[in-house]
């Protein structure tokens, strides 16, 4: 093949290979917001109704909630098993533990003002879109910092169940802190690994999976983000 030749059919297989990738993280957001909007409104919709907002908190009922979406994730949404999966079981567990996660946080329009949910959420989400065109765009190898961020979410879960006990205000500020840090971090992190594992040869049923599972990782960022930054800046109700 002449040189010429050559150069052309590899910039068209760069361009192919751009536009499948931006197409992936298009399912990818896409998914993300759809979760995203599906618990904010399932949250809102059950602390409207006093009823069903006793019936999920404070009861064995809102603590199997509460754990299901681990379920999910450590049992539901593992390779192993996304592998042998169809592409709809796998999203319709995603949009489950979505659903799930919204349960669980009606709680904060009991605690926080709906305008500093809404202030902190609109923070949050151009802190997240900022951190996520980094890890897209860096060429810098993140790989290390992930295991340092990693780390840091490890140390945040022990110190979150010790102060289970403790019930120390200046705990509660350290790990927020730290975990808007970590959080952050992490939405770099998973965003360069997104792109990492996109291959054109995954075929269209092997990247809608994985585009479903950086869903679900960028989701879980975003929520655990807006969670410490709302610990940080909510105003709580009067």
């Amino acid at each position: 093949m002449q040189p010429d030749r050559f150069s052309q059919v590899s910039e068209r297989a760069g361009v192919t290979y751009d536009a499948g990738l931006r197409a992936h993280f298009s399912r990818v957001y896409n998914a993300m917001a759809i979760g995203l909007a599906l618990t904010g409104g399932i949250s809102y919709g059950v602390a409207s109704v006093p009823e069903l907002f006793k019936m999920f908190n404070g009861s064995i009922l809102g603590i199997v909630v509460m754990l299901a979406p681990l379920g999910i994730i450590f049992f539901g949404l593992t390779p192993a098993k996304m592998h042998r999966m169809s592409t709809g079981a796998v999203a319709g567990l995603y949009y489950l533990l979505t659903a799930l996660f919204g349960i669980s946080l009606s709680y904060i329009f009991m605690v926080y003002s709906s305008e500093s949910i809404a202030r902190v959420f609109f923070i949050t989400a151009g802190m997240f879109a900022a951190t996520s065109i980094y890890g897209y765009t860096t060429k810098k190898d993140l790989s290390g910092m992930g295991s340092l961020m990693f780390m840091g979410l490890i140390g945040i879960i022990i110190a979150s169940l010790v102060n289970i006990f403790l019930q120390s205000t200046m705990v509660q500020f350290v790990t927020s802190v730290i975990g808007v840090i970590v959080f952050t971090g992490l939405t770099a992190w998973d965003t360069q690994r997104i792109k990492e594992t996109y291959r054109e040869a995954n075929g269209a049923e092997g990247n809608a999976k994985l585009a479903i599972m950086g869903a679900l990782s960028l989701y879980l960022n975003f929520i655990n983000l807006f969670m410490m930054m709302l610990r940080l800046m909510g105003s709580q109700r009067q």
